[in-house]
């Protein structure tokens, strides 16, 4: 069996039973760095049966083949990344796809998912979402990226790298308008913050800011009571 384990995405605490069940009864744990999956394991005093090994997105051709063979051997392999859900935006869906073509028993524990955390923190409409992970890091792409956005009414939630913050909430603000959004940083953790407002306003609140740490951006979509259409004025729903 494959047990794919969510792991905490900041505070440890929020790690369940059944999750340490899981990785304490695993013949093999894969994770993403196994010295940040020690400091879990130590936290919650998981000895696991044999040694850990990396499953990166680099490593996941090897790696992948060595978890294969010992799933076909019977082995119950744990899954796990540096925090939240393996697969979402790190590795992980494709050892659970060949894990299903095989016919391989795979079982998901849940955990804590920046997505959810995030998109229920910013106060912005969670009656349908879409999570785009990481966008383009050139100018042109991430413009077309958020393009396919523009007519589209769902909830928009991404991931971001600390130092393109502002750059990404400039160009939203460009192709977007002037939307609700909201920058939510290290959720779970000692200095979690949420900075809602309109596009413009965080463009100019993170224009000079140094951002560290875990980064989701959570942007409303195409509704007129979530956009301001001339500067200090949102246009009536």
């Amino acid at each position: 069996m494959l047990v794919v384990v969510a792991t905490p995405i900041g505070n440890l605490g929020d790690f369940s039973p059944r999750a340490v069940e899981g990785l304490t009864t695993a013949d093999l744990i894969a994770c993403e760095d196994t010295r940040r999956t020690r400091i879990l394991l130590d936290h919650y005093g998981i000895k696991p049966r044999t040694r850990l090994i990396s499953y990166r997105e680099q490593t996941e051709g090897p790696a992948g083949r060595r978890l294969l063979q010992a799933l076909q051997e019977g082995q119950t392999v744990a899954l796990c990344s540096d925090g939240g859900y393996p697969g979402i935006s790190d590795p992980g869906y494709r050892i659970v796809s060949l894990a299903r073509d095989r016919g391989i028993d795979v079982t998901v524990i849940p955990g804590a998912s920046a997505v959810e955390v995030a998109l229920v923190s910013s106060g912005l409409s969670t009656s349908s979402f879409t999570f785009k992970g990481f966008p383009p890091r050139k100018a042109s792409a991430m413009r077309r990226f958020f393009s396919e956005e523009l007519d589209l009414a769902h909830t928009l939630i991404i991931y971001e790298s600390p130092a393109r913050v502002n750059k990404t909430l400039v160009i939203a603000h460009e192709v977007l308008g002037d939307r609700l959004a909201a920058v939510c940083l290290e959720l779970t953790k000692k200095f979690e913050s949420v900075t809602r407002n309109h596009l413009g306003e965080l463009c100019r609140h993170f224009a000079d800011r140094r951002v560290k740490g875990e980064v989701t951006i959570v942007i409303a979509g195409n509704n007129p009571k979530f956009t301001r259409t001339d500067e200090g004025e949102q246009e009536e729903a």
